[in-house]
């Protein structure tokens, strides 16, 4: 019988559901030796995290997250909350000598990251960071062929993320719903909360990038804040186009938008080497364009993988060949690969570490977008 693992989660939106059915799935298929127990939901709401709790199977409700933190039936603490809360709920819970997997970006800024992951190693306890588009089995393969080797040279990374649901002048900020439209609560707009999936999947397919230079826009320079009721700056970038360079030598391009029209959650990566080329689009997520120059010159051309056989990544654990899945099922690996670690003693990345350079990635990007000129990462 797989041993309990008690998880508090603080936060119930969408990333608390993403979260709580990861958990309750992961050993309906994964052979593994832990068990994730749903202890306990924190909120300040008490009356929308009882529910919340009572929809997933929560077995208590926490107004406090402190006193959650506190609780000895508690073995991991599940960080949902706006970016502003992560550091102070994360080096509390490190000190309590909790387990911690945190939602992205990992901090409001690099500062706040560093002394993060250094909480967490001085602890000595596990952690992780949700940037579950890793464990989409497609990109996993993505990152399989380039490690093989089946690319050769990588000379070109570009990434796009493409959303519309600001556009609207009369949306508002801030607040339960609308938080990463508020800059004191996300830090940032797009860059961290899209950009930074695409630096994620990139840091952890083609290696760290040493420079970048971008531009940031802010199309409505005002909102109304619902928690203030009046009109206030906005302070979050609408729309980010950057330019890096890898420490391999590749140059690649990073676009991210929420303004434009026709577009929910589009996002797509295209790598191409001196031996082949990958294309990816979140849209058609559980396939993979792959491109062999070295194919015989009629034959050559671009093939399209359907991720769905046993031999693919986390595959054989699902259907059959031919059957595929979807998003939430990124969350379901993301959580079997860290129980696994935990069993095995071989951390699951990304760690905050590794998730920290992410955010230095972040930073560099919107101090360049501010001084228009090329900044060195970290």
């Amino acid at each position: 019988m797989p041993k309990p693992l008690n998880i508090g989660m603080i936060g119930y939106g969408f990333m608390g559901r993403a979260h709580s059915n990861a958990y309750h799935k992961v050993n309906h298929f994964f052979d593994l030796q832990l068990q994730p127990v749903l202890k306990a939901v924190c909120a300040r709401d008490a009356a929308k995290a009882r529910a919340f709790a009572d929809t997933w199977g929560y077995e208590s409700v926490e107004p406090d997250w402190r006193k959650l933190i506190e609780r000895k039936d508690i073995d991991v603490i599940d960080i949902c909350t706006p970016n502003n809360l992560h550091r102070e709920i994360a080096l509390a819970a490190a000190q309590a000598g909790k387990m911690i997997l945190c939602e992205k970006p990992l901090a409001m800024n690099s500062k706040e990251g560093a002394e993060m992951a250094a909480a967490v190693e001085k602890a000595g306890v596990a952690n992780m960071v949700w940037y579950n588009y890793r464990r989409v089995p497609a990109v996993t393969l993505a990152k399989n062929l380039i490690d093989e080797g089946r690319l050769g040279r990588i000379f070109h990374y570009r990434a796009v993320f493409l959303q519309d649901w600001t556009i609207s002048t009369d949306l508002p900020q801030g607040g339960l719903a609308l938080w990463r439209l508020d800059v004191a609560a996300a830090g940032s707009g797009v860059t961290g909360d899209l950009l930074a999936h695409c630096i994620d999947t990139a840091l952890w397919l083609n290696g760290g990038i040493d420079r970048v230079t971008a531009m940031t826009e802010t199309f409505v320079q005002e909102r109304k804040h619902n928690l203030t009721g009046k009109v206030e700056p906005v302070g979050i970038d609408d729309a980010c186009a950057f330019l890096a360079r890898f420490k391999n030598g590749s140059l690649a391009t990073f676009e991210s938008t929420r303004y434009a029209r026709g577009h929910k959650a589009l996002y797509t990566f295209e790598i191409n080497g001196e031996k082949g080329s990958i294309q990816w689009d979140l849209h058609d997520l559980h396939r993979l364009s792959y491109f062999d120059h070295r194919d015989e010159g009629r034959l050559r051309g671009w093939r399209s993988i359907h991720i769905t056989d046993g031999d693919h990544p986390y595959m054989s654990k699902w259907w059959v060949p031919g059957l595929q899945i979807g998003y939430e099922h990124s969350f379901v690996h993301q959580v079997a690969d860290f129980l696994n670690g935990l069993a095995n003693n071989q951390p699951a990345s990304p760690t905050f570490r590794d998730a920290l350079e992410t955010q230095k990635v972040c930073d560099a990007v919107l101090e360049s977008g501010r001084t228009a000129q090329w900044v060195e990462v970290g």
